[in-house]
């Protein structure tokens, strides 16, 4: 094990009181430097992340590793891809699609076009199961999906639409639960061992980088699904975040969580109902 791997793990575990300083002026630095505001995620994941971080750099010190992170670009991305929520996969919650396909794709239907926004879309999996579903409902060519995450490379690995091949293949039957009416190898073309999603699936998509901390809201949206984000943030940002969110939704819009979340640091939360039992879906009531 190398000196910097047995810091990082030191700092994964209990950490100190000087490591917890020295994280505080690491998160203010990237703030200053970068404009990134990780200050209000929750510790212990944040942890964790610098600690991988710090072991993939080979530095014994959280202050070492802020003196690479501010002096090297390169470093800070390799650094988003370790602490930002990276992890996604498609129709990974199954009853929350079907649920939004039975109980919220009939009242799209009533509009003329209609807006969904996945925040937090990490490589795009998930944003790509929303466009599956809502092209064999019919539905896609009248929605424009708006899938933002604060990580560009991630961003960029969406955008292709690119994906290994057997990695969809395992993603068959959870389809076939959410909903799927054919078959998922229907929308997408295969070379070799890689998969790209249709071209029609992709054009009703815009990526964009958004931060749910220090960005504001862009449009009004039917339906905000925001899934396995907020429980990586404290209570105050995770407030911050439904505020943004609830301002976001259009009267009557639809909010969809994952299903480690709840509305318990939403300060409008008695302003929604939820759809079904058991399923993260709420329906925005009241202004």
């Amino acid at each position: 094990m190398s000196r910097g791997e047995g810091a990082a793990l030191r700092l994964e575990g209990a950490g100190t009181d000087l490591e917890d300083i020295e994280i505080q002026l690491l998160l203010e630095g990237i703030r200053l430097c970068y404009g990134y505001d990780f200050r209000e995620y929750a510790l212990s994941p944040l942890r964790r992340g610098v600690a991988a971080a710090m072991a993939r750099e080979g530095v014994q010190t959280v202050s070492a590793y802020q003196d690479r992170v501010l002096h090297d670009a390169a470093c800070m991305q390799r650094f988003l891809g370790t602490v930002g929520v990276n992890v996604t996969s498609m129709f990974r919650d199954p009853d929350l699609l079907r649920c939004v396909l039975e109980d919220v794709v009939p009242l799209l239907r009533t509009y003329p076009s209609s807006r969904i926004w996945v925040a937090g879309c990490a490589s795009g999996e998930e944003v790509y199961a929303f466009a599956v579903l809502l092209e064999e409902a019919g539905m896609l060519k009248r929605t424009s999906i708006y899938a933002t995450d604060l990580n560009e490379d991630m961003l960029a690995i969406a955008r292709l639409g690119s994906y290994p091949l057997e990695k969809l293949r395992r993603y068959e039957d959870a389809y076939v639960v959410s909903g799927g009416q054919t078959s998922l190898a229907d929308h997408y073309s295969v070379a070799g061992r890689t998969a790209r999603f249709n071209r029609d699936l992709q054009a009703s998509i815009t990526w964009a980088r958004h931060s749910l901390v220090t960005d504001g809201s862009f449009n009004d949206f039917h339906l905000i699904v925001c899934a396995n984000v907020l429980i990586y943030f404290r209570a105050s940002l995770q407030e911050r975040a439904h505020r943004l969110m609830y301002d976001s939704l259009v009267r009557g819009g639809f909010l969809a969580l994952g299903k480690r979340e709840s509305l318990l640091s939403c300060p409008d939360r008695d302003h929604y109902e939820q759809v079904r039992d058991g399923v993260n879906l709420f329906r925005k009531m009241r202004w």
